[in-house]
């Protein structure tokens, strides 16, 4: 099973050519969400309050088959306020708090028959959540695969050296990390991605992937590298393609079984050619995704 750890949050979507949309997203509960549509058991641990935008969150949950761990608290629900450019790019401002009270205490009962657990995006920046997230990461780390998505937002996160720190600490936890061109320039202004993506293979994980919107994925393991090209699609919007991409990635290991504490020797050893037809089925399900409005991730039967 998949356990997702992060936030919960409502988009509300700005745009001068289409009425203002609500959706349920936030990067980690769109990833629990994408896995599960993908035919994969998951449990979602964030927050989100008693409130309509929380009951838009756990509606969205069910309607999903998404096991939400947590229930809904007494403060607001966060808020994720996304502006389109006029080729559907998002930039965003947030109102939120991130924090787990009890997830220490609730940790047993999450981990078990947890095969892999994902983290990331202001879950894993935002104190004082953070701190709680990195330490079910350690707690996870000897039975579960660990994976990793930075989904840095300077808007909320300003200093920069504060947010490398924080990244490279679940880098060194992680067996699979996904970044994007973007999360790594603004994180090492002075090096070219592929380079800290291969050094931040050299701090621990099997598998480091960079997406690069319409150049393609790349990925380098211990086999090398490789990339294979994006799906040429008719552009709605890019709310939640990186997530959707995340997705898959993580279902795609799964269905090879590479999946587990016990599996951490065989995910290391991966062929190129497993890594490239993963990869491509990744850059399928961003497709889809950028191809209709909002966090919308494709359902297996639309990958086949």
């Amino acid at each position: 099973m998949l356990t997702v750890i992060g936030e919960a949050l409502v988009d509300e979507v700005l745009s001068d050519t289409a009425p203002r949309r609500s959706h349920p997203g936030g990067s980690p509960m769109n990833v629990a969400v994408g896995v599960a549509r993908l035919g994969r058991p998951v449990q979602f641990v964030g927050r989100f309050g008693a409130d309509a935008y929380g009951l838009l969150i756990s509606e969205h949950l069910k309607e999903n088959s998404v096991l939400n761990a947590f229930p809904a608290d007494d403060r607001p629900t966060s808020v994720a306020t996304a502006t389109l450019d006029p080729a559907g790019g998002a930039r965003y401002t947030f109102d939120l708090e991130w924090t787990l009270p009890g997830l220490a205490d609730a940790l047993p009962r999450l981990l078990e028959g947890t095969t892999v657990l994902h983290t990331g995006s202001i879950a894993t920046m935002l104190s004082p959540g953070s701190d709680e997230v990195l330490t079910a990461v350690e707690r996870a780390h000897p039975q579960a695969t660990i994976t990793y998505d930075p989904n840095c937002r300077p808007t909320i996160i300003t200093d920069v050296s504060y947010a490398r720190d924080q990244a490279e600490k679940f880098v060194r936890l992680a067996d699979v990390v996904k970044a994007s061109e973007e999360d790594l320039a603004w994180l090492y202004p002075d090096e070219p991605a592929e380079s800290s993506a291969r050094r931040w293979l050299g701090m621990g994980p099997g598998i480091v992937v960079v997406t690069r919107g319409s150049r393609g994925p790349w990925a380098v393991a211990a086999c090398g590298a490789c990339e294979v090209p994006a799906v040429t699609v008719s552009v709605a919007d890019t709310v939640g393609a990186g997530d959707s991409f995340m997705s898959a990635l993580l279902a795609g290991l799964m269905d090879r079984n590479f999946d587990g504490g016990a599996r951490r020797p065989e995910l290391r050893k991966i062929g190129v050619g497993d890594l490239e037809a993963i990869l491509a089925y990744a850059a399928r399900a961003a497709a889809i995704t950028v191809s209709r409005p909002g966090a919308d991730p494709p359902y297996r039967s639309e990958l086949r």
